[in-house]
């Protein structure tokens, strides 16, 4: 199939329904540990944890040696073997309340074909839009990004950190196998890079296991949620590096009026995600 073909699927829509069950919040609230109030039914979904509902629920015997879905249905088969949930753009304009139905349609915007340092590179655009009662609450845009296997990974050789700006907020995480087990158990996720160190070692060339994009996305949401009662009605991410399970990284929140400007650092200095969130009025 060739790259034509794939962009056959751009249209392409799906539909997928979820009734935005208090248990699975509840299993987020026990991996994240927010602070109290913890959701509960008829309470507002904290953001980006709609990402926890409208799973993929492929069949085991669907499932690629790297344990993730096969491709050909809503999202078009390329045959890259890497995936990386590389960004995404998303308004939050109305808060999905717990225990209740809710809709969310799908379809790919664009399939485009790039270069990179490690060879050809497909990028998949798909958005999403989640309705409660006909009420649109979010509406997202994300970006997929396909490539062939390049060099192996090496190790972050770990720094002292600089002391974070003046007034920033600050967290650091160690991460483990426990956290990485539950987090893709929580988003239904089977890619082995997170769970299967021999896999993620020797047959992706990694030096550990990887820690998921959208876990410090929400690491790094929780951490703004946690320091201001403002709404937040924007967010947008980059991913720039995998961070592992090698050693504690840090996230940085830094308050500027209206926006917050997020990052989160590897144990090298280097940034492996950059974020903005768009506060609203109190």
């Amino acid at each position: 199939m060739t790259s034509e073909d794939w962009t056959a699927w751009i249209g392409r829509t799906e539909q997928v329904e979820d009734d935005i069950s208090p248990a699975q919040a509840a299993a987020a609230a026990a991996t994240l540990e927010p602070p109290p109030p913890l959701p509960m039914k008829g309470s507002a979904l904290p953001p980006l944890w709609h990402w926890f509902y409208f799973l993929p629920r492929a069949p085991q015997s669907q499932l690629g040696i790297d344990g993730h879905p096969q491709r050909g249905g809503f999202i078009p088969p390329i045959p890259y073997p890497r995936r990386m949930f590389a960004g995404a753009r998303i308004r939050f304009h109305h808060p999905l309340i717990i225990g209740q139905p809710a809709r969310r349609e799908g379809v790919i915007r664009n399939v485009t074909l790039k270069s990179g340092r490690s060879g050809p590179l497909a990028f998949v655009t798909v958005g999403y839009d989640i309705y409660q009662e006909n009420t649109l609450c979010i509406e997202e845009e994300q970006d997929i990004v396909y490539r062939e296997p390049g060099a192996a990974v090496p190790a972050p050789v770990p720094i002292d950190l600089p002391p974070p700006p003046e007034g920033a907020w600050v967290r650091t995480v160690t991460p483990d196998t426990r956290l990485l087990f539950r987090f893709s158990a929580l988003t239904f996720n089977a890619h082995r890079i997170h769970y299967d160190r021999p896999y993620a070692r020797h047959e992706e060339g990694y030096p550990g296991l990887v820690v998921h994009g959208p876990l410090t996305a929400v690491m790094l949401m929780e951490l703004v949620r946690h320091n201001t009662a403002r709404p937040i009605v924007g967010f947008s991410f980059r991913s720039q590096a995998p961070l592992f399970d090698l050693a504690p990284f840090r996230l940085i929140a830094r308050p500027d009026g209206d926006r917050v400007e997020l990052e989160a650092q590897g144990p090298d200095g280097a940034t492996a995600l950059s974020a903005v969130v768009e506060l609203g009025e109190s």
